[in-house]
């Protein structure tokens, strides 16, 4: 069951990635204001009940939606209730968090990160120009700072990155070569996380040259983590 904290109306992200299946930032500007806290808990434990009552009981709980759920600014107290109300209606479903990482420097958004049951976290590549054409960070980012502060979750998180090719206004997109994958790699093995996922393009993307990463070249990524005692899984 996905669960969205931001408004249904628009995007809110803190990056403004050029594959973004929700499209560019500015062409999807929100007119409401994000959910409240007492909205979204309220709506969260009225479908529970429906689910248990008339099903299908949900396996995992998960926080996506249009942008990043952790820049809502009652995202550790939802969390919080979150985990309660599971526990009390379907204590077996997980509870998962899809995020862009940009926010992990706040406390209270890193102890609701090592709270949750799946913590997945975007990091594309270490290289920060890269990410810059790739990501668009809005505001200040620094991959370095990002790197560090994953490190410090000791190992209870799992790391997504999407891997591409193609274009995007002139400049190559292709972060399937060493020139990334390695030094990602060597990012990776500082964080230890205890899952790798990675993915590639699935649906329309608002930069139009952008193409897919081939399963072989996935399965490459796979085999070097492999060879580094990494569980990694590919989507193609």
């Amino acid at each position: 069951m996905g669960i969205n904290l931001l408004p249904a109306d628009g995007k809110v992200c803190s990056f403004d990635c050029v594959y973004c299946e929700c499209g560019l930032n500015a062409d999807y500007r929100a007119k409401t204001p994000m959910p409240t806290y007492e909205k979204v808990i309220k709506a969260l434990e009225k479908k529970l009940i429906d689910m248990k009552a008339n099903g299908p009981q949900p396996d995992v709980l998960t926080f996506a939606g249009n942008g990043e759920p952790t820049c809502h600014p009652d995202f550790a107290r939802i969390i919080h209730d979150t985990l309660l109300l599971r526990n009390r209606y379907f204590p077996n479903a997980k509870v998962s968090v899809l995020s862009n990482s940009t926010f992990i420097k706040r406390p209270d958004v890193f102890e609701a990160l090592k709270k949750v049951d799946n913590n997945i976290m975007k990091l594309d590549t270490v290289d920060e120009a890269y990410i810059r054409m790739l990501d668009r960070p809005v505001g200040n980012y620094s991959v370095a700072d990002i790197v560090d502060t994953l490190k410090e979750f000791k190992g209870d998180c799992i790391i997504q990155t999407m891997f591409l090719k193609g274009s995007y206004k002139g400049k190559s997109m292709d972060n399937t070569t060493d020139e990334y994958v390695l030094p990602w790699i060597e990012a990776v093995k500082s964080i230890a996380p205890r899952q790798v996922m990675i993915y590639t393009i699935d649906r329309d993307t608002p930069g139009h040259e952008l193409q897919k990463a081939t399963p072989d070249e996935l399965d490459r990524i796979v085999d070097l983590l492999s060879k580094e005692h990494i569980f990694a899984t590919a989507s193609y």
